[in-house]
């Protein structure tokens, strides 16, 4: 497997590191011109390389008053040059997505072609680059928004089953007003079926464990959902130069919903959100109810505890299969009852989200029904079914004495 870093439109520094000028495509200075536009691009300097090729600081415009800020991304390559360009298209006007103005190849000297786009200029460059600079972290109100904003660019794409792949600190960028845009669609694809993508090329910083491992051979929607439960844990702990675990989640400094969310994202990968859209149904609704219901008898009912309950989990389970229901060592779509205990203080992402319980939730939001009990109301009804046997078998002695 490749795990490429990608060509960015960060901004940096005039006092990075020197680049050896011989190994630029384009050199500070240089006066590019589009035949497709006729527009002419003043190169200013390097702002990055990666997998793409080299991107470059640059201005667009006839007289120096006049010249808009851009940045102008080339590559010896045309394969992901033609995918930037189809997908800027595709995804033009959209105000999440980075624009992309003008693509042109460039003719040099001896035959040798140069293939250019240029891009929106990101003011505050790129996700990763902004954190190392950040003095403070946004509220969550704002990191909810700004993720759900990348969110609709990628549920376009979802709908149109288009898998991004690539959704990376260094392909999310910071614009005015500090608003969240996604570029860079190089390695993005369309799928012929709902299996998927073969996973071949990545980067690991935010690829899924499973992808990396080669134990799922095939890239899907809920894998650029967790790319993206990655971004937001990177924007919670404000740090994207290390991998959110699911161990890290609820140690974050956010609401337990959003520390629910992220795990979703990151989690176990049959119960990740499907896609961009319920991701952003997730971030934009209230957390799911976890009040207790109510029922009139055990038997029959499929059973499962969570929590830390008074007695030993052992004697519950007894306690219910002596009234009559099934019980199960945790949810699953036959699941009708969840007994509640105390929470854990080390549930995965806080109080009301301990891994039983949040499959549940994402059991009751495909349609199955399941009440939840308190330990009090369990205990009440396995001693009344108790009681209620001992008077049949009282009455049946009673009976047949007579």
């Amino acid at each position: 497997m490749r795990h490429p870093s990608t060509a960015t439109t960060r901004s940096i520094s005039k006092a990075a590191p020197a680049t050896d000028d011989s190994r630029l495509l384009l050199v500070p200075g240089q006066v590019v011109r589009s035949p497709e536009t006729r527009l002419d691009y003043h190169v200013e300097y390097l702002l990055g390389a990666g997998g793409f090729g080299q991107a470059f600081r640059a201005r667009r415009g006839g007289s120096p008053a006049a010249r808009e800020l851009v940045c102008v991304k080339v590559s010896t390559r045309i394969d992901g040059w033609l995918r930037e360009a189809y997908f800027g298209q595709l995804l033009d006007g959209h105000p999440r997505a980075i624009r992309v103005f003008d693509a042109f190849p460039l003719m040099l000297e001896g035959g040798r072609i140069l293939y250019c786009l240029a891009l929106e200029y990101a003011r505050y460059g790129d996700l990763r680059l902004y954190l190392r600079r950040a003095s403070r972290g946004w509220p969550e109100r704002k990191i909810r928004l700004e993720i759900a904003g990348i969110l609709e660019v990628l549920g376009k794409l979802h709908r149109g089953q288009v898998l991004h792949r690539d959704l990376t600190p260094l392909n999310v960028f910071v614009c005015d007003e500090h608003t969240l845009k996604l570029g860079d669609f190089g390695i993005t694809r369309h799928q012929s079926d709902a299996r998927g993508i073969t996973a071949r090329t990545m980067n690991w910083l935010t690829a899924p464990s499973d992808i990396l491992e080669g134990a799922v051979p095939k890239w899907q929607a809920r894998d650029d959902v967790y790319q993206v439960g990655q971004l937001l844990g990177m924007l919670v702990g404000r740090d994207a130069d290390r991998r959110i675990r699911t161990a890290d989640v609820r140690k974050l400094d956010c609401t337990d919903h959003l520390k629910e969310i992220i795990y979703r994202c990151l989690g176990e990968r049959r119960k990740r959100y499907e896609n961009a859209d319920e991701m952003i149904d997730a971030l934009r609704s209230p957390p799911a109810s976890l009040r207790p219901g109510a029922i009139r008898s055990l038997k029959g009912v499929h059973l499962a505890f969570t929590g830390i309950l008074s007695r030993p989990r052992l004697e519950a389970a007894r306690a219910a299969r002596r009234a009559g229901a099934i019980v199960h060592g945790a949810p699953s779509a036959q699941t009708t009852v969840l007994v509640r205990g105390r929470p854990n203080t080390q549930q995965a992402a806080g109080r009301d989200a301990g891994i039983k319980l949040m499959e549940v939730k994402r059991l009751r939001e495909k349609g199955h029904r399941i009440t939840i009990l308190e330990e009090r109301q369990f205990w009440r009804l396995a001693y009344s079914s108790r009681t209620s046997r001992t008077t049949k078998l009282r009455s049946g002695v009673s009976r047949r004495a007579r």
